[in-house]
């Protein structure tokens, strides 16, 4: 059965969170696009604004696509956690994903693990 009710609709974005040994988890699912960029940055502040904790692992192993949208939302968490001593990492990509952020530099200046254990652990 189609579902002809959410045709119209902007793509989806599902996200959950998690806090592992003092590491944020953030679990993303669907495609970062233009129309939920702003979801993708909430997604790794907290309701203030800033990041925290300061150490966030996104686990992007359910994300189909990426376009500079959540490119550039990973480099502006990035400034905002270095600045206070703090990293993101990425994890858990899929392939077409890992070369956009190769193609750009990201993963040049932000680490990019094959699973959230690796990423955790590092």
């Amino acid at each position: 059965m189609a579902d002809i009710e959410n045709a119209d609709q902007p793509k989806r974005l599902f996200v959950e969170h998690a806090v592992v040994d003092g590491v944020r988890v953030v679990t993303v699912r669907g495609e970062i696009d233009h129309d939920v960029r702003e979801v993708f940055h909430k997604a790794l502040q907290f309701e203030d604004g800033t990041p925290a904790p300061w150490r966030i692992v996104v686990d992007l192993s359910g994300v189909s696509f990426m376009d500079s949208s959540g490119i550039n939302t990973f480099i502006a968490c990035h400034r905002q956690v270095s600045q206070m001593q703090g990293w993101v990492r990425i994890a858990s990509a899929h392939p077409f994903v890992v070369r956009v952020l190769a193609l750009v530099g990201v993963d040049a200046v932000i680490a990019c693990y094959p699973s959230v254990k690796q990423a955790l652990h590092a």
